[in-house]
Formats: structure tokens, C-alpha cells, sequence
């Protein structure tokens, strides 16, 4: 089977810097912070942090029918919102949606959170059936978004749920890419989303992953700093419209960027703990799957999440795979940490700066861990330079680690 190219007709994403590129670019370039205290983690016995990437969340069409928004929780509504901005930004036709030959692959870390605390509370603790309907258990299911996003649109080719946590989001534009490749469709529909809930913070506040700066919310976190001290949770959906290139051309879709290579694999070592030997293979063999050499990558928009050993793990990785010239900088000094949204959001905004030509550094970096690897961290302010190769790599609880390869488009 012959293998096509994958390009980017399309792109949208919401975070706490905004909702379009023109915000969003801007709050990287002038180091803005989309970090503050979140009111409900005040309410939670025992919860050491106080701070959140909330957003605001963007209404949908006021036409949408109710039929198609009763079985969705927030989590799902943002990825519909940030689809529905995607697809029309690649001028994407319904006809085309609903052909059979285009399809979704997307992904958050778990259904709507307030659905799986009522469903618990009432099977649970109460052991009541009364007050539960259907649409609640749609709300929680683990595919919640791909069902919703699959419904909404009206798409009816392959779709695939991936719900691997912080790799959820890239995982699927993976997934996506491979589906086009290989010449099971034209179109891919692709992202991940995250919904911001005290259970989201919780599973990392107990493990004493995130960060207690309450009074200094702008201040943190500090991927690869120092004087880093966790984690901040975050939400958000990003979402990218793929499709092979000649699909692309004959309709004469605008063409972002190219996809050239994704790998994904599993430390195979430990459920929490990061694997720096895993996290490099995984981007070698992105770089394999490309077609590239280390020394063509222009920068790395690397996962690193203002953890101890996170950040140490993956610049060692990073210095084995690309060597210690590379730009890197971690978009989550600004964002905070959107778990099955991230790898989407930091997808659509590397592709844009590489559009642009400029870096945006690792807010929030002042002094580099002498223990982690000697690298070219992006620190200070955006950095104007001219990408031709551009990465974005990703990795979650289990072990998984993900590789995305872009690259400037050329005919």
C-alpha cells in the first residue's frame, strides 16, 4: 500500500490565553499567564493547591439542536466548540463530513466529572436509581467526546476515542494521521480536550505533584526551573482538521503545515514514574517515521510539566534525541497542564509559530535545574526564528510518550 502525505487544512483550540491565534499567539509572545486560584479547591479538605487554568467557556450556536447538546458535559462541549472552529477555518463542506470518508479521532483523559460523582453518589453511596437518566452515563463514558463530536457533525467514517491521559490529544491526532496515510480516509477530524474539576486536581495533589504557590498565581509553574515546585491543572480543547494532500488540493483547502511523522510506545516500566529511555525512543522513532535526521529539527515544544523528575527525564531524552543545539521551550509555563487536552492545544500552537517563524520561550524560567540537561532553553521572550521542522512530543501516566513531526509545507 502506497503512502500519502498528511496535511493540515485546519486548526482552532480554547485555553486560559484565549480562543483564536491572535489571542492565544499574543499571550505567548508577551508572557501572559492563564493561571489563577480557582475558587471549588477552596471547598476540598486537605488540597494543598488553590490554582486552575480555567477558561471561558465559548458558547456553541444558539440554533444547535437540543437533541445533540443533552448528552454532552463541558468537556465535550469545548472539544465541540474548538471542532466546529477547526472545520470551519479548512472550509470543510457537510457533504464532505458526512461522506464516509472522512472520520474523528479524539480524546480526553475521562468523561465530564460532575456526571461521574453523581453516578457514583447514587449507585454508590446511596444506592439510589431514581434522579439517574442515560444522558448522565454519555456525560462520563470515556469516549463521551469522540460519540458527541461524531453526532454533532453528523460524521459517519471511522471514529476513535483515545483516552490515554496526557497523551489523549496527540495520541489522536496520531491516530488520525495513520488512518490518512494509509488510505483508510481522506479526512481526519482530530484533538483532545480536558474539563477542569477537583478530581482532575486531586489525583496529582495527593501525589504532591502540584505546585502551592497560591499567593503568587502568575509565577508558576516553572517547567525545567529550578526552583519549580509542581504541577498546575488546567482545560482547554484543541483540535486539528487533517487530510491527505491530495484531497487538500482538489478542493483547494488551505494547507497549514504537514504532518510528517508520529510515533507512539510505553516505557513498559513503571504507572507513574518517567522513563527518560522510553520518552527518547518515542522521539527517535518520530523522527524514523518522518524521514528525518536529529540535526534537521528547527524546535521542540517539549511535555515537561514543572514536575522534579518529569523535567529532568525528558531533557536528558531530549539531549540524546535531537542533541543540545535545538530550541525547546514548554508551552505549560503559560497554560498550566490541560491533561488530555494538551497534546492538541500544543500541537495547533507550534504549527502556528512555525507559519509565523518564532518561539514563544518557557514562561516562568529563570534559572535551569542544573540537573536537567544541557540544553537551548527558550527563557525570557519569543524567539524569531525560521522553522522548517517543528515537534511537539507528549507523555502520560502508564508510561505512554507520543511524537508529533511537522513540517513547513512545501509542493
Amino acid at each position: 500500500m502506497s503512502e500519502r502525505r498528511v496535511v493540515v487544512t485546519g486548526a482552532a483550540g480554547v485555553c486560559g490565553l484565549g480562543n483564536d491565534w491572535a489571542q492565544v499567539g499574543e499571550g505567548l509572545r508577551r508572557g501572559r499567564s492563564g493561571i489563577a486560584p480557582w475558587p471549588p479547591l477552596d471547598t476540598v479538605e486537605g488540597m494543598r493547591t488553590r490554582l486552575g487554568g480555567a477558561v471561558d467557556e465559548p458558547p456553541l450556536p444558539a440554533d444547535a439542536p437540543r437533541k445533540k447538546l443533552r448528552g454532552m458535559g463541558r468537556v465535550s462541549r469545548l472539544a465541540t466548540w474548538a471542532v466546529g472552529e477547526a472545520i470551519a477555518a479548512s472550509g470543510l463542506e457537510q457533504s464532505l463530513l458526512s461522506g464516509g470518508r472522512t472520520g474523528l479521532a479524539f480524546g480526553s483523559t475521562s468523561g465530564s466529572p460532575p456526571d461521574m460523582v453523581t453516578f457514583a453518589l447514587a449507585y454508590g453511596a446511596e444506592r439510589r436509581q431514581k434522579g439517574i437518566t442515560p444522558m448522565n452515563y454519555v456525560k462520563l463514558m470515556s469516549h463521551t467526546c469522540a460519540a458527541n463530536l461524531a453526532q454533532y457533525f453528523e460524521v459517519r467514517g471511522t471514529v476513535l476515542a483515545t483516552t490515554s491521559a496526557c497523551t489523549s490529544g496527540s495520541q489522536a491526532i496520531g491516530s488520525g494521521y495513520e488512518q490518512i496515510r494509509f488510505g483508510r480516509q481522506e479526512v481526519m477530524v482530530c484533538g483532545g480536550a480536558e474539563e477542569l474539576h477537583e478530581i482532575e486536581v486531586g489525583v496529582f495533589d495527593m501525589m504532591f505533584a502540584t505546585s502551592t504557590r497560591n499567593e503568587a498565581p502568575t509565577e508558576t509553574p516553572r517547567p525545567f526551573d529550578v526552583d519549580r515546585d509542581g504541577l498546575v491543572v488546567a482545560e482547554g480543547a484543541g483540535a486539528l482538521v487533517l487530510e491527505s494532500l491530495d484531497h487538500a488540493r482538489e478542493r483547494g483547502a488551505p494547507i497549514l503545515g504537514e504532518l510528517l511523522g508520529y510515533a507512539t510506545n510505553c516505557d513498559g516500566a513503571h504507572l507513574t514514574a518517567p522513563d527518560p529511555a522510553g520518552m527518547e525512543a518515542a522521539m527517535c522513532a518520530g523522527l524514523a517515521d518522518a524521514g528525518i535526521s536529529a540535526d534537521r529539527v528547527d524546535y521542540v515544544c517539549a511535555h515537561a510539566t514543572a514536575t522534579e523528575a518529569g523535567d529532568v527525564a525528558e531533557s536528558h531524552a531530549m539531549a540524546r534525541a535531537y542533541g543540545g543545539h535545538t530550541p525547546v521551550s514548554s508551552l505549560k509555563g503559560h497554560l498550566g497542564h490541560s491533561l488530555g487536552a494538551c497534546g492538541a492545544l500544543e500541537a495547533w500552537m507550534t504549527l502556528e509559530m512555525m507559519r509565523e517563524g518564532w518561539v514563544a520561550p518557557t514562561h516562568n524560567l529563570e534559572r535551569v535545574d542544573p540537573a536537567c540537561a544541557q540544553l537551548d532553553y527558550v527563557m525570557g521572550g519569543p524567539r524569531e526564528a525560521a522553522l522548517e521542522i517543528a515537534v511537539s512530543n507528549n507523555s502520560a501516566f502508564g508510561g505512554i510518550n507520543t511524537s508529533l513531526v511537522f513540517g513547513r509545507f512545501e509542493s
